[in-house]
């Protein structure tokens, strides 16, 4: 589902985010820690494609951030 500038963008309840967690958690380890940099920045960017907006790209970028 695309989401426009007039819809809201599709979100995952909880049962989502630890499925999708736990597909990180997993492709990391499969990726090892010599490429694990390389594999994060690989999936970022193939996601701000899916994504398919620059500035909301950002915001993600800009949460992600806080508190680390």
């Amino acid at each position: 589902m695309n989401a426009t500038p007039h819809t809201a963008a599709p979100t995952l309840d909880i049962a989502g985010l630890e499925t999708v967690y736990d597909a990180l958690a997993s492709a990391i380890d499969r990726a090892g820690p010599e490429k694990t940099e390389l594999f994060l920045v690989k999936l970022a960017l193939l996601n701000a494609q899916a994504l398919g907006c620059a500035a909301r790209f950002q915001q993600q970028l800009d949460a992600a951030l806080l508190d680390l």
